[in-house]
């Protein structure tokens, strides 16, 4: 499979915009890009827009190194809904004339090469959980909805169309990219909310992720608000989550090799999904620390905290069937596997190919994961916990760190370049967070003896 965009001429704009972005992302996942009027488009196409990687987070070069070029994939423009005159480009990073290895988008092209080089296309999907919120005059934030807060704000048709006005411009933008919405609504948080809309080849879906965070937040913006994928801005509800729903097709007919009507195990999967979930399982902890990648993701990653009642988080590296107590999920309907330890700030193109790189190993190995668990794993003692061999996820970023560096297969997906800027940056923040002085620790000490 070609990993690369092609370097030839494209000609004249293919539609009428009066500037073009050609983004690529940083290691957080973030849309980066110059922009070039319309009559330059030829010149952009062939990689124009140089960027000095050294000034960004995660693009792994040191300032005396030649610059990394944006080459855009004309197969992912899209115009702005927000604003019309503007056409977005992924691109992938070229340097010295070939492809940039830690470019997020080139790792995950090669995770899709060794999907196809075995005659299989991964398919995902996104649950695109967020809030929406306002500033304060205070500093703080607050939601754009001006009813009092519910103890269980969760489905509520109210809160839902206090925020139809953005909500409306958000879904018809999606609707008119061809993402088919199928659902949306206000989730258990302040100021939450749920968007689903279509599964979609890997690639694509982690462009469309990374475009939609961007859309949310624009759109958000006109009607004086903003959208945060920070995964836990109230530690008294619930976070954001962004669940991987993942299947493998065959390559040449598109069927979905993850079905089986006829599972022994009652929940419509094939061995080959199986034997996926197996090769997620093996490598999960390592997995935490690129899909749940910021100190705050691992205050959603709880199972209980000041809130009453459990969070419907993930904690345990298990799997089952449709039981949300699990960190893999098969939903009722089989056919797909749910990741649910993603959440919403996570780069969408290096977890995915992670997921993708541990599931074919499953495969490749013909490992199995054992007996779903279909019982409320919340409840298990640590006793129980034990003798049925279930580990717990990682509690904070700096064990899931660890597990990343210590996994042999992170380093082989991400590439020497990549895999040793994730660790320095994630070991620089969490040392930030461990010596920051809260609020807390001020209310707690700071008048104690």
């Amino acid at each position: 499979m070609d990993l690369t965009t092609s370097k030839k001429s494209h000609g004249a704009a293919p539609v009428a915009a009066k500037y073009f972005l050609a983004s690529y992302v940083d290691m957080h996942g973030v849309s980066k890009a110059k922009m070039v009027p319309a009559d330059h488009f030829d010149r952009m196409m062939t990689g124009s827009e140089l960027f000095t990687g050294a000034a960004l987070d995660g693009v792994p070069q040191e300032v005396s190194d030649e610059e990394v070029a944006a080459m855009p994939d004309i197969s992912s423009l899209k115009l702005l809904p927000w604003d019309p005159d503007v056409a977005w480009m992924a691109s992938d990073l070229w340097t010295n004339g070939a492809p940039f290895d830690a470019c997020s988008r080139i790792i995950l092209k090669r995770a899709v090469a060794q999907a196809a080089g075995l005659g299989y296309v991964m398919n995902l999907g996104m649950e695109a959980e967020f809030f929406v919120l306002k500033d304060t005059p205070s500093g703080g934030f607050e939601p754009l909805s001006t009813r009092h807060h519910l103890a269980k704000p969760a489905y509520d048709t109210a809160r839902l169309l206090d925020n139809m006005p953005w909500l409306d411009e958000l879904v018809s933008a999606m609707n008119g990219l061809g993402w088919g919405v199928y659902s949306f609504d206000h989730e258990d948080g302040i100021g939450q909310f749920e968007i689903d809309f279509s599964y979609f080849p890997v690639l694509e879906m982690a462009d469309n992720f990374t475009f939609f965070r961007l859309m949310a937040h624009e759109i958000a913006r006109r009607h004086g608000g903003f959208a945060t994928f920070m995964p836990k801005p109230y530690g008294d509800r619930a976070g954001s989550g962004a669940h991987f729903n993942m299947s493998l097709a065959s390559i040449e007919t598109g069927e979905n090799l993850f079905k089986d009507n006829d599972d022994p195990r009652g929940c419509r999967l094939s061995k080959l999904g199986y034997q996926f979930i197996a090769g997620v399982l093996r490598h999960m902890p390592a997995i935490c620390a690129v899909v749940a990648p910021t100190v705050n993701s691992y205050k959603r990653l709880v199972k209980q905290g000041s809130m009453s009642g459990f969070t419907w988080a993930p904690v345990f590296c298990c799997y089952g069937n449709n039981n949300r107590t699990n960190t893999v999920r098969i939903p009722r309907d089989g056919q797909r596997v749910e990741l649910r330890a993603a959440d919403s700030a996570c780069n969408p193109y290096l977890g995915a190919a992670l997921v993708l790189a541990a599931g074919l190993e499953g495969i490749r190995e013909q490992l199995d994961p054992g007996e779903p668990f279909v019982d409320n794993m919340y409840l298990k003692s640590p006793e129980e916990l034990a003798r049925l061999g279930i580990q717990m996820l990682p509690a904070t970023l700096n064990e899931a760190v660890d597990a990343f560096e210590k996994d042999p297969l992170t380093k082989a997906v991400f590439g020497d370049a990549m895999w040793r800027a994730w660790i320095d940056f994630k070991r620089d923040e969490w040392q930030s967070y461990i010596t920051h002085v809260s609020d807390w620790e001020k209310t707690r000490y700071l008048k104690f003896y």
